[in-house]
């Protein structure tokens, strides 16, 4: 056999099967519980692992009994969120603060669509290269948790709004951050309220935007436009904040979506000759380091990125050992006041 699979397709618990002479099923049991069959079985099935370059450091650990102490996380975005995202690289290093102290780790794969989504979960974990999935981005008519069930695959959906899904879900309420955000527009003397929002197909982002209309309507505010496609990036931001300043009726308060998108419509603002909070108020979503550094300080809603993915991984991995996990964790969000919001005795 020729060392290496560089251009060929990666071999599959199929292609083992095969190379063995048994089952799929065979396989799935030797690898999985070493039960249900001979232990000349088992030998070939290890052989034909080896000689195919299956994994076999994983399917001799398997066919030692043992799980694989794997984590699927497949993500539809690009590479290149990891440069400016406030969500991921927080989110991963809290999967990693639990993963490392029990010998596990995550497997993480980038897809551009949904279809190479799909096929990602179920060679993942069909192959046996992951134990089960942690969940992120949940849309509308979001057909990964029927697939997931179909498999039989272990998942936990993380940042979604609770009971969103059938499966364990941990999420982040900001309902009461978000109303304090506004309450501060309105005690500053604004009527009419802008909404910049990150992807109108992602669940958190359609829960943003309905707790910022229930507390507009709270405080007798009028709702100013609504800006769907932000991106949760700096240049959406500049481009949402664009539109809404070419509204009929211009508002004057911007809640963003993300801290982000708010940075993008700070330079927009400020070529347009309006200042931050004078002629404009702003708020923004996540508490990126970044937002206490700009000019003026950014007033937003504290979202626990790295919290939710310790406790997202640690409620998966009980899972696998076998326990009855919570339906639903919710941690709590937090608004952070800064100068950007403006003064509660200003009026614009």
């Amino acid at each position: 056999m020729t060392s290496g699979n560089t251009g060929r397709k990666r071999p599959t618990i199929s292609d083992v099967a095969r190379r063995a002479g048994v089952s799929k099923g065979a396989v799935s049991r030797a690898l999985n519980t070493g039960t249900g069959t001979s232990a000349s079985t088992r030998e070939r099935i290890r052989q034909a692992a080896v000689e195919l370059g299956w994994n076999p450091s994983y399917a001799a650990r398997a066919l030692n009994g043992k799980s694989l102490g794997t984590i699927g996380l497949i993500v539809r975005r690009s590479p290149e969120i990891l440069d400016f995202d406030a969500f991921f690289p927080s989110f991963l290093s809290g999967i990693e603060s639990v993963l490392s102290g029990e010998e596990h780790a995550t497997v993480i794969r980038f897809v551009p669509d949904e279809r190479t989504e799909a096929a990602t979960y179920e060679r993942l974990f069909n192959d046996q290269f992951v134990d089960g999935f942690l969940v992120t981005d949940l849309r509308t008519d979001d057909g990964r948790p029927g697939m997931l069930r179909r498999l039989g695959a272990p998942a936990v959906v993380v940042g979604a709004p609770e009971n969103s899904s059938d499966f364990p879900t941990v999420t982040n309420d900001s309902r009461e951050a978000i109303r304090g955000v506004v309450r501060r527009f309105a005690e500053a003397g604004h009527h009419r309220v802008a909404h910049v929002q990150g992807d109108p197909h992602m669940l958190h982002a359609i829960q943003r935007r309905r707790h910022w209309e229930q507390a507009v309507r709270e405080f007798g505010l009028e709702p100013g436009p609504v800006e769907e496609h932000g991106g949760y990036t700096i240049a959406g931001g500049a481009r949402a904040t664009e539109r809404v300043l070419a509204s009929d009726e211009r508002p004057t308060a911007i809640f963003y979506g993300s801290d982000l998108m708010a940075i993008g419509g700070y330079s927009v603002l400020r070529e347009a000759g309006l200042t931050v909070p004078e002629d404009m108020a702003v708020a923004g979503f996540d508490d990126i380091p970044l937002a206490s550094f700009v000019t003026p300080p950014l007033t937003t809603v504290r979202n626990r990125h790295r919290a939710l993915g310790s406790v997202g991984a640690r409620i998966l991995l009980d899972m696998l050992k076998g326990q009855e996990p919570p339906p639903s964790t919710v941690l709590v969000g937090e608004l952070r006041m800064r100068e950007s919001s403006g003064r509660p005795d200003h009026t614009p």
